[in-house]
């Protein structure tokens, strides 16, 4: 279950700086909407060089909503060369924190102020460097490459396939990639590849234990988390190991609904009962 702040939950529900600034001197668009996120920001200065006004309209969770809302408050009153020293951790950290899983979130309000600042001075953003593109591509659906990854891994001290696609969102798709960043990891931090444990539970386990296990943990783990975005999950059966479910409110008509069931749903029911469920949606 994800825990957000009360200044995360405040600029959630009453976002400051909604809206775009008329006449921007510098405004940029960052992410994808195909892909679940999607910020642009706008701002403006004033005769002393300082930024007077800065806007966004995004695309997004709550997290994303929240950490676009406090990045407006941070920069006003910045020069350009101050606002652009703002990292994702300082977004963060003025939030009171943010769940692992959204932290890519304050990684796309850096990127947008960065894109932004290159817009006023008349210079080309790219989202990754000119180094980072020349590596193989690892991630496919969000074009992440090996060098992209091994960059992030080390300024971040990221040590998880999990932690790379927080920050990145590599691996957080079809996750087919997810066995060559533990080997980039692996490599870095030289780790011996192991399995990973699954939570202890009874050697054996009947068929109506295994059915209150799941149905718990979606009850008090898995839909409060959906919920918070305004969607919700409900079990529908369990054949053998695999976990039939029925997505709910937001969560039902997203077009990431499959990355949701993936990611979210099954990751978290084979870290707790068994790496050999499998979760499948009914409409």
């Amino acid at each position: 279950m994800w825990n957000y702040t009360d200044k995360v939950m405040d600029h959630f529900l009453n976002p400051r700086n909604v809206g775009e600034v008329k006449d921007p001197d510098g405004s940029a668009t960052v992410g994808n909407i195909s892909c679940g996120d999607a910020l642009k920001l706008t701002f403006k200065l004033d005769k002393d060089g300082k930024i007077e006004d800065a806007k966004f309209q995004t695309f997004g969770c709550g997290s994303a909503i929240a950490s676009s809302s406090v990045l407006t408050e941070m920069i006003k009153g910045l020069t350009i060369e101050e606002a652009k020293k703002i990292t994702n951790q300082e977004i963060v950290d003025v939030l009171g924190g943010l769940p692992e899983a959204k932290i890519h979130c304050s990684v796309m309000g850096m990127e947008a102020l960065q894109a932004a600042i290159a817009d006023f001075r008349g210079e080309k953003y790219e989202e990754d460097s000119e180094t980072d593109r020349e590596g193989n591509i690892v991630c496919h659906c969000f074009g992440v490459t090996d060098v992209k990854i091994r960059r992030i891994a080390k300024e971040n001290n990221l040590h998880t396939v999990g932690d790379i696609t927080h920050y990145s969102k590599a691996g957080g798709a079809c996750g087919k990639c997810k066995d060559e960043i533990k080997e980039i990891l692996d490599g870095i931090w030289n780790v011996k590849r192991k399995e990973v444990e699954t939570t202890e539970l009874p050697i054996v386990m009947t068929f109506a234990q295994k059915v209150m296990k799941v149905q718990d943990i979606i009850d008090n783990d898995i839909r409060p988390m959906l919920e918070r975005d305004g969607g919700s999950i409900e079990l529908v059966d369990l054949r053998e190991n695999t976990v039939i479910v029925r997505l709910k409110g937001r969560c039902a008509v997203c077009p990431n609904s499959k990355i949701t069931i993936r990611n979210t749903v099954e990751t978290r029911l084979k870290e707790c009962i068994s790496k050999d469920l499998t979760v499948e949606e009914v409409k």
